[in-house]
């Protein structure tokens, strides 16, 4: 009886297992090709140029014309990925460094080597947004395809990202964000109907530093090469930026710290015995 009983027992997992693999059958033809090398078109920072000056309130103006003053003088200004920050979003997707996007049915993947390794995952399951996140510099997405034609294929990937972890900035021009830390960032992304080789970005951010959304169109081309080349980067290996106490600093040649700006006082070195 036991043993007659083990080969229900195996029958019954046997077809338990076999299920969900044939479940699991995915139609990827109803999906747009974002297989390859993406690489972008023209200056990555290029929110100014694609978008126009930034509709800031009053008061982040007057942040931002600090800012601006601060990289004039030869400061990093509000761009933290100088210290190898992570770029995050919006910044990350003006592509400084190729991507390369992977579709799935549950979420999409967006894999970046820029100041080292950067990656997004965008939920397409249907999720609802969690109610407690911690913030991340990519912050948390959730993607709905859309087919607009109405042909049984999908053409658009609509994402929103919340969450999103401070410091950052739009590109190097150090356009800041609000410090309540609740910007949202919508996309549309899509293949250019007249060339699948061609893909756009539309970003748009909503952020309390801003009078209105702000949005600008990013183009990328595909690569030619079906083999690309791909390389990953360690931001700290030849970074020579030292941020100390709210200043920008160099590592020089020699390894000496110097001034980034004219007449910039050194920092407080009060836990260093002085030299004889």
């Amino acid at each position: 009886m036991s043993y007659r009983s083990s080969i229900c027992a195996t029958a019954l997992a046997t077809a338990l297992l076999a299920t969900p693999a044939a479940a699991q059958v995915v139609d990827f033809g109803k999906y747009p090709d974002f297989k390859g090398q993406w690489v972008r078109t023209g200056n990555p920072n290029n929110w100014i140029a694609l978008a126009g000056p930034p509709p800031l309130t009053p008061e982040y103006q007057k942040i931002w014309e600090g800012i601006q003053a601060d990289v004039k003088a030869g400061g990093a200004g509000n761009w933290p990925s100088t210290f190898c920050i992570p770029a995050g979003m919006p910044a990350m997707m003006s592509l400084y460094d190729p991507m390369e996007m992977v579709v799935l049915p549950r979420a999409t993947y967006i894999l970046i080597s820029h100041n080292d390794d950067s990656y997004r995952r965008i939920y397409t399951d249907g999720r609802e947004w969690p109610k407690d996140v911690t913030p991340t510099f990519a912050g948390y997405s959730i993607g709905n395809w859309v087919d607009e034609d109405g042909d049984g294929k999908y053409d658009v990937l609509e994402v929103e990202t919340r969450f999103l972890k401070l410091p950052r900035s739009y590109d190097i021009s150090g356009i800041p964000f609000h410090s309540d830390g609740q910007a949202v960032i919508k996309e549309r992304i899509y293949l250019d109907k007249a060339d699948p080789n061609t893909l756009y970005d539309e970003i748009t951010v909503f952020d309390h530093a801003l009078t209105r959304p702000y949005s600008k169109t990013q183009k990328a081309t595909r690569n030619s090469n079906p083999r690309p080349m791909w390389f990953s980067e360690v931001c700290s290996e030849t970074n020579t930026h030292v941020f100390i106490e709210n200043e920008h600093y160099f590592l020089s040649a020699d390894g000496k710290l110097m001034p980034a700006k004219k007449n910039q006082a050194p920092p407080d070195l009060r836990y260093f015995k002085p030299t004889q």
